[in-house]
């Protein structure tokens, strides 16, 4: 085991957290082999109509007897249905974004539930822990999917939040690829790691094989943001990204851009293999992947690279380094 806070807050065996990530965790697989490996697995409740959220649940609930999470951006029309439903099936671990945790921390606090926040800056992270949460998921510029608007690095930021609150549980997340990139966030001052893109590159994961064949393409440059002013992204460059950027560095204005942001979607990428014209959402870690391996076995490898990396400063501290291992 590798404790820290979160571990023993969450009952885990290693602090690794699987993102939330919409239809490629909108299902049980993914998230079932995590937290059967002993990570947080996380259903991505984003995208899932009703019904199938349901299922999802009691596949869960039957599926592990070890801590599982659902992420639920609070922007959702019908957010108000979601929460109660998940009132009657209530998850171990609840991770809330995109919205103020007031809005379902003592209703799901009530019923056991640990609270996880999502936040992109050191001013939110301090409102997050005023208010009650349990945890802080914190995410950098390098993260595929939804990036902070300041485009603030997950190194700086992480350190940053810890600083400020250092009596929440913080999950870094944001170009962690190995367990390399957990032992640098643990040193500064986090209590686990999310990691996104490496799991979309496991074979649970529920999205079209021409997408993770872009994510494996993709060099450490391969990814751009676009989109600002209408929900920036995170995505691998595409024709939609190079539209986007030609758009965007012309100085068009937002509402004569919408029309081409929101007519390419994560759908159509993630389900149906759009990977020229649609919102292949990755994050920088993407240049560091080269394979494709059961969730399981991803959980085992962070575990045994995060015990070398601490090895190797073992090493560094009394003199006599050895060479870093490469990320896989």
């Amino acid at each position: 085991m590798i404790r820290t806070r979160l571990t023993e807050l969450l009952g885990l065996d290693v602090p690794v957290v699987q993102a939330g990530m919409s239809w490629v965790s909108s299902s049980s697989a993914l998230p079932l082999a995590v937290s059967n490996a002993g990570g947080l697995g996380v259903v991505a409740a984003g995208p899932m109509r009703l019904p199938a959220l349901e299922r999802t649940l009691d596949e869960m609930a039957t599926g592990t007897d070890r801590t599982w999470a659902v992420n639920l951006p609070l922007h959702r029309q019908d957010v108000g249905d979601v929460m109660d439903l998940l009132e009657r099936r209530p998850p171990p671990v609840l991770v809330a974004s995109q919205g103020g945790p007031k809005r379902y921390l003592d209703r799901f606090r009530a019923l056991g539930t640990r609270c996880l926040h999502v936040v992109a800056g050191a001013e939110h992270a301090r409102k997050a822990a005023d208010a009650g949460v349990d945890g802080l998921v914190v995410v950098g510029a390098e993260a595929g999917g939804h990036p902070p608007p300041g485009l603030v690095t997950t190194m700086v930021l992480v350190r940053a939040v810890a600083t400020e609150v250092p009596e929440v549980p913080v999950v870094a997340s944001g170009g962690i690829a190995d367990g390399a990139g957990l032992a640098a966030v643990l040193a500064l001052g986090a209590d686990g790691a999310q990691f996104g893109t490496r799991f979309l590159l496991s074979s649970e994961a529920s999205v079209h094989p021409e997408y993770q064949a872009a994510v494996l393409a993709a060099g450490i440059d391969g990814t751009r943001t676009v989109g600002r002013g209408l929900g920036m992204i995170r995505a691998i460059t595409n024709e939609f990204t190079e539209r986007m950027t030609t758009l965007e560095e012309a100085g068009v204005d937002v509402e004569d851009r919408r029309e081409v942001f929101h007519g390419a979607t994560l759908r159509d990428a993630a389900l149906h293999g759009d990977v020229r014209g649609g919102k292949v959402e990755a994050g920088q870690s993407a240049g560091l992947l080269h394979d494709l391996r059961p969730a399981a076995e991803l959980v085992a490898r962070i575990r045994a690279e995060y015990e070398a990396a601490v090895a190797r400063l073992t090493q560094v501290a009394i003199g006599t380094p050895e060479a870093p291992g490469q990320a896989s």
